[in-house]
């Protein structure tokens, strides 16, 4: 599935769920998780998409897309 969202998405193996975890940042309580990377991707950008339904359904604001996020 190809997505236009342009959120950061973070990546990452967890040993505690035995799975690719994709988080969203700037969406909270985005996240999705698959046994490969590609699918924990695939998830996470059905997630993305509604995270925003219902974002706009509740009338909350939906963040506008930041790109790259920095971290200390």
């Amino acid at each position: 599935m190809a997505s236009d969202h342009r959120y950061e998405v973070l990546l990452y193996w967890s040993n505690a769920d035995q799975a690719y975890l994709a988080e969203v940042p700037e969406l909270p309580g985005c996240a999705a998780d698959g046994p490969t990377r590609q699918e924990a991707l695939a998830a996470v950008e059905v997630v993305i998409a509604e995270w925003i339904e219902t974002a706009k359904e509740l009338g909350r604001p939906i963040p506008q897309p930041r790109g790259r996020l920095m971290f200390a």
